[in-house]
């Protein structure tokens, strides 16, 4: 018998009776955008070149400065273009940011933006943890940002989308509406959870993001910008058969190079030369829009 996770069932996506999206719309885009710090010379971290991955001893100032840039000055780059663009953005942010890079949440609350809890920072996995260290985590990182926005986030992206076989309970049960981590449709899937309950899987992009692309696959800027726009192109036209969610994934130290930046920001000028044909949108409101409209 094959092993089964128990939380959904197969479904094809031509057989579903889906809503529409506000307004008629069939095509809900977002962008998720990452904000993530990490410990000086000890844990997880993307490399731009190989280093602690391959035994090279710590600290490993290499990758540690360049992921360090994304917050000095990537994602302010990126935020001109967020404002320039009017591009609303679901910031899918580390607790630690709040402390270790002041001024940055600062600076998207302003806009109003979505806050989607995405741990405590990307140098650790909570899928090791066990049950009670991985509450621990989900409570630390809801306490953190319900402090300092105001109220607490209803979605979380687990750092390196690590999860342990308990984590949509933990995740349903500390009061969020919607995850992040698995990516397996182009719709909303409602996951089950232990004591009949459930949550919401909100489709979230493992191709359109930077990290598979340019640190895994080693494609570069432009080649990454014209995916995202060959992919909204086609998830537009395939949305004429059902309404379908469409996220690109950021990270400020790798888009938000300079000679990155610019093919991207083309790519962000595409889709919103489309803004009137789809709906412009925040993770949350997916999740939201789907629980009152589907059930």
């Amino acid at each position: 018998m094959l092993a089964d996770h128990g939380r959904y069932a197969y479904s094809a996506i031509e057989s579903r009776d889906a809503p529409d999206w506000p307004g008629g719309k069939r095509l809900a885009v977002y962008i998720a955008l990452n904000v993530e710090v990490f410990g000086f010379g000890e844990g997880l971290g993307a490399e731009l070149a190989p280093g602690a991955s391959v035994g090279i001893p710590q600290p490993d100032v290499l990758n540690y400065a360049w992921r360090d840039y994304g917050n000095r000055v990537g994602v302010w780059r990126l935020l001109d273009e967020f404002y320039r663009l009017e591009l609303p953005v679901s910031v899918l942010a580390n607790s630690e940011t709040y402390t270790a890079a002041p001024g940055i949440m600062e600076a998207f609350r302003k806009r109003g933006d979505e806050v989607v809890a995405h741990g405590r920072t990307n140098s650790e996995r909570q899928g090791v943890l066990d049950e009670a260290g991985e509450r621990a985590l989900i409570a630390e990182t809801t306490e953190v940002i319900a402090r300092e926005e105001g109220r607490p986030p209803k979605g979380w992206l687990g750092p390196w989308i690590s999860q342990s076989r308990a984590t949509p309970d933990l995740l349903a049960e500390a009061g969020y509406d919607y995850l992040l981590d698995w990516c397996h449709d182009d719709q909303p899937v409602w996951m089950a959870t232990r004591d009949g309950g459930r949550i919401l899987s909100v489709p979230y992009p493992q191709e359109l993001n930077d990290i598979p692309a340019v640190v895994a696959r080693k494609v570069e800027g432009r080649a990454f910008a014209e995916m995202i726009i060959d992919g909204f192109d086609e998830q537009l036209a395939q949305s004429a058969k059902q309404p379908l969610v469409l996220g690109i994934a950021l990270h400020p130290y790798i888009v938000g190079q300079p000679h990155r930046l610019r093919p991207l920001r083309a790519a962000l000028e595409h889709i919103a030369r489309h803004r009137d044909e789809i709906w412009l949108c925040e993770a949350g409101e997916i999740a939201a829009h789907w629980r009152e409209q589907a059930g």
